[in-house]
C-alpha cells in the first residue's frame, strides 16, 4: 500500500442495490482481497490483450492467497464487446465451475469493465464483480454507476444490464503508462462533468490544459475525484436511468452516433467531444443556452486536444442511427442540452431544422 491514503467516494446504493466505494490513490491493488471476500473460492480476471501481464500476475497474487484464480483474455478496446466474446466468458466460467459466491474482476479500459459487468450481470443471473480501471475513461465513467453492455451491428451498448461492481479501484499507477491520445480521450468525460454539474472542473483546466493532458499535472487527482463524485450522486439516486441519470448522457447521443458510423475506430472521448459541441449548440439554437457558454466548449475541448468538428457529408447517416439509441423514446429524439451551466434538461423532438442548423456547427 502507497503512504498516502486513497480518496475514497462511496456511491449509494439504490434500486435495491449494495452501496460501493471508488478508491482513488496509487498501489492498491492490496484492496482488493477484502473486496472479494473470504466466501469467494473461485476468481476470474478479465484483461484485455494489451495488458496479458497485468491478467497473469494478478492472477498469481490471488492464487497464492488460497483463491482459485483463472485469467481470461479478451481482445483490445472495442473489440470485446460482442456477445462472441461474452459467449466465451461463459464458457470460460462454466468449465472452472464458477457459481454465485465468486467473482469476477475486470482490469482494463471503458470497454473491459462493460464486458466484465455485463458476464458478471448474465452469469448465474448475477455474480459479484469488481472493477479495476486502466484508463482516465475507466475510472471516471464505465465503471461507476452499474451500466454494463456490449455492442451489436445496430449500434452500441443496446444489449446490456444495470448490475453495479461491489467496489471499484482507480490506481493512478496505470495511468503513468497510458498514452497521451488515450488520456487526453478521458478528459471529454471529465469536461463533461464540469458542463453539467461542477463547474470547477472547466476552472482548473482552463488554469493549466497542458497540466491536464498528461497525470503529472498538478489537478489530477482533483480532476479525477470531482468526475467521480458527479457520476457517484448522480448513479446513487438514479440507477436505472428513470430520471436524473439522463443528464449523464450530455453529448452521448451523436456520439455513439460517430462511433458506429467509425466503426469504432474512433476512441469515445474523441466522439463525446464533438457530441458535446453539437448539443450546446442544439441547446444554443433552442434558446436555452447562453453564447458564451456554448463557445466555452469549444475552447476547454480545443484546449486539451479534443476535437470539436466532424465529417459533413455524414450527417443523413448519423441522425438514421440516432433514432435507435437508448434514449430515443418511440420516434422522439432525445437530447440533454443545458439551460446554462451546469443545468442539464431534456430536448425532445427537436424541429429538424434545429438538429440541421446544430450539425451545421460542428461540420468539417
Amino acid at each position: 500500500m502507497s503512504n498516502e491514503t486513497p480518496v475514497r467516494v462511496t456511491v449509494a446504493g439504490s434500486a435495491g442495490t449494495e452501496p460501493y466505494d471508488v478508491l482513488i490513490g496509487r498501489q492498491l491493488l492490496g484492496e482488493l482481497p477484502a473486496l472479494i471476500g473470504k466466501q469467494a473460492r473461485r476468481v476470474a480476471v478479465l484483461h484485455p490483450e494489451a495488458l496479458a501481464e497485468t491478467g497473469q500476475v494478478l492472477r498469481e497474487d490471488l492464487a497464492e492467497q488460497g483463491y482459485e484464480a483463472i485469467a481470461v483474455q479478451l481482445p483490445n478496446a472495442e473489440e470485446s464487446k460482442t456477445a462472441e466474446v461474452a459467449a466465451y466468458c461463459w464458457k470460460a466460467l462454466g468449465q472452472t465451475g464458477f457459481t454465485r459466491s465468486d467473482v469476477i474482476v475486470g482490469v482494463g479500459g471503458g470497454a473491459t469493465t462493460d464486458v466484465a459487468g455485463f458476464v458478471a450481470a448474465t452469469w448465474l443471473r448475477g455474480v459479484r464483480w469488481i472493477a479495476v480501471p486502466t484508463t482516465v475513461l475507466g475510472m471516471v465513467d464505465a465503471a461507476v454507476g452499474g451500466k454494463t453492455g456490449i455492442n451489436t451491428a445496430e449500434g452500441k451498448n443496446l444489449v446490456g444490464a444495470f448490475h453495479p461492481p461491489a467496489g471499484v479501484l482507480c490506481d493512478l499507477a496505470a495511468l503513468d503508462s497510458l498514452p497521451v491520445h488515450d488520456y487526453v480521450s478521458g478528459l471529454a468525460e471529465v469536461i463533461k462533468a464540469g458542463f453539467i454539474a461542477d463547474p470547477t472542473i472547466l476552472e482548473l483546466i482552463e488554469s493549466d490544459p497542458e497540466g491536464a493532458r498528461g497525470p503529472a499535472g498538478p489537478h489530477t487527482t482533483e480532476l479525477l475525484e470531482r468526475s467521480i463524485r458527479v457520476k457517484a450522486e448522480v448513479v446513487g439516486s438514479d440507477l436505472k436511468e428513470s430520471g436524473l441519470r439522463e443528464i449523464l448522457n450530455y453529448g452521448h447521443t451523436l456520439a455513439h452516433a460517430i462511433e458506429k458510423n467509425e466503426r469504432y475506430e474512433w476512441r469515445h472521448g474523441a466522439a463525446v467531444s464533438v457530441g458535446m459541441v453539437f448539443a450546446a449548440e442544439l441547446g444554443r439554437i433552442a434558446g436555452r443556452l447562453d453564447e458564451a457558454t456554448a463557445q466555452r466548449h469549444r475552447a476547454v475541448l480545443e484546449s486539451v486536444g479534443l476535437p470539436v468538428t466532424y465529417r459533413g457529408d455524414q450527417w443523413p447517416m448519423l441522425l438514421e442511427t440516432m433514432k435507435v439509441d437508448k434514449k430515443t423514446r418511440g420516434d422522439r429524439l432525445r437530447f440533454i442540452v443545458l439551460n446554462g451551466l451546469a443545468s442539464p434538461t431534456v430536448l425532445e423532438s427537436p424541429d429538424p431544422a434545429m438538429l440541421l442548423a446544430a450539425h451545421a456547427e460542428i461540420a468539417a
